[in-house]
């Protein structure tokens, strides 16, 4: 097993990337607490109730499944089910080509990017475009998202310019309007020539049928205006049972994601064109991707299920914020990947179980996540199933030592009284190897410790 450690990977980030980064994080999150705060006296309930109607959903999934299943195909609606990656990219090259289609739109979809759709498509001679603007910039750099919400969180707009320089889109410009029109420009007449729109789901509503899908270009809606059939690819924990919790999650994924009180557009689905409608696809496909999900709800971090991609926790993290969405290695990056991606990968979860550690337990990650996922629990909880599997976790000082020290009062205190040393002696002198290469990547703080046993003596001295 060969990786690079999300340490190493924050150490050789380029400096322009580790900014563009780091100030994007910083003013998304800065943007969602205001935006929260000042619209609801208590978020945290708020909070609270969302994480409460979605671990529902979870925890019964058996039921509402088939419930949503069966409204789906009362709306005209064709459901399929696909239990890995491969299966749900058959399903849509099957659909296609039931259909003579070879050209498709998509408007963003995780699900798509985690069952690796457009290779796949791109293999059997599918011609399968981007349409929201960062995912069309990560496609045509051959490049991978690294935000759940912003997917080119990672570039500059210098960056992007020289992108569409290179791949004929124009001169060099790094105006901001220049660059939006000239993705206009080309993907217009894309959506025209397309056969089939692909599309995710925020949510999928169990009492209505109605796919529900939240934009803020509007790409979405240009994917299904002029082609004849729309494809819904949607993990099956999306669910909600009722139309009335759209209020709630709605609201709480527009300021958790972008800051935004909603979203510019909002999109209810009920199915394909009625007889009674001009325009729209004559067809509507849904498929439910489980790919590992079951087993995740098979375990004790299922409450990870709950997950509505806002990306607030990315915004939060300080790992995150100086490591980039890259050294996570997967489709989904920071607190919430380092808990879902190694749980997806199964009997393959040591190829990842090193991404738990990347983690200072700041809880943060929780602090902001809108259905309140208890992010710090769940990470503690796959680095004690690395240990108890034996996973090796290069790059992490041996702790026997550290073990003995905490677990024996004299020799502890014996340790805080010689602990001042470490502010005398230069750090070359450490007497492991592993803890010598373990700080050259840290700075640590001035060694303070050692008094608090003094300080809580004299307070609970009797005073006369």
């Amino acid at each position: 097993m060969r990786f690079q450690p999300i340490d190493q990977a924050a150490a050789r980030l380029n400096p322009e990337t580790r900014a563009a980064v780091y100030n994007g994080t910083k003013t998304g999150h800065e943007k969602r607490t205001r935006v929260l705060f000042d619209h609801y006296a208590e978020p945290n309930r708020l909070r609270e109730l969302a994480g409460g109607i979605k671990q529902h959903v979870i925890e019964n999934l058996d039921t509402y499944l088939p419930a949503v299943e069966a409204k789906l195909q009362s709306n005209g609606a064709k459901v399929h089910w696909a239990a890995t990656a491969d299966a749900a990219c058959n399903a849509v090259l099957r659909i296609m080509r039931a259909r003579g289609a070879t050209k498709i739109v998509k408007s963003k979809t995780m699900v798509s990017e985690e069952i690796e759709l457009e290779g796949f498509l791109e293999k059997h001679g599918v011609e399968s475009l981007e349409t929201d603007l960062g995912e069309f910039i990560v496609q045509i750099d051959h490049d991978h998202p690294s935000h759940i919400v912003k997917p080119i969180i990672h570039k500059n707009r210098r960056d992007i310019a020289a992108s569409f320089e290179k791949n004929g889109l124009g001169a060099f410009d790094d105006n901001p309007e220049t660059i939006t029109r000239r993705a206009r420009q080309f993907l217009r007449h894309k959506y025209m020539e397309a056969d089939v729109g692909l599309t995710g789901a925020n949510f999928v509503v169990a009492e209505s049928g109605r796919i529900v899908l939240v934009t803020n270009e509007g790409n979405s809606r240009f994917c299904l205006a002029a082609t004849r059939c729309h494809i819904v690819l949607v993990g099956i924990e999306k669910i909600l049972p009722r139309d009335r919790d759209l209020a709630l999650l709605l609201n709480l994924l527009g300021r958790s994601g972008t800051a935004q009180q909603i979203t510019v557009y909002t999109e209810f689905i009920s199915g394909p064109k009625a007889p009674t409608q001009p325009d729209g696809p004559e067809e509507m496909h849904v498929i439910f991707v489980d790919n590992g999900r079951t087993d995740v709800l098979a375990t004790e971090c299922r409450d990870i299920l709950r997950c509505i991609r806002c990306g607030a926790c990315l915004n939060v993290c300080p790992v995150y914020r100086q490591a980039g969405g890259h050294a996570y290695r997967s489709v989904y990056p920071g607190p919430v990947g380092a808990v879902l991606s190694p749980l997806l990968l199964g009997k393959n979860f040591p190829q990842k179980a090193d991404l738990p550690k990347a983690s200072s337990l700041c809880g943060a990650c929780q602090e902001v996540c809108p259905v309140n996922i208890p992010i710090p629990d769940l990470l503690l909880r796959l680095r004690d199933r690395a240990k108890r599997e034996h996973v090796p976790s290069p790059g992490t000082p041996p702790m026997g030592a550290w073990a003995l020290l905490a677990s024996q009062p004299a020799i502890w205190k014996a340790a805080l009284f010689g602990g001042r040393l470490m502010n005398y002696l230069p750090t070359t002198l450490l007497p492991i190897p592993a803890l010598r290469a373990w700080e050259k990547a840290r700075t640590l703080p001035r060694w303070r410790g050692g008094e608090f046993r003094k300080w809580m003596k004299n307070r609970n001295r009797p005073r006369d």
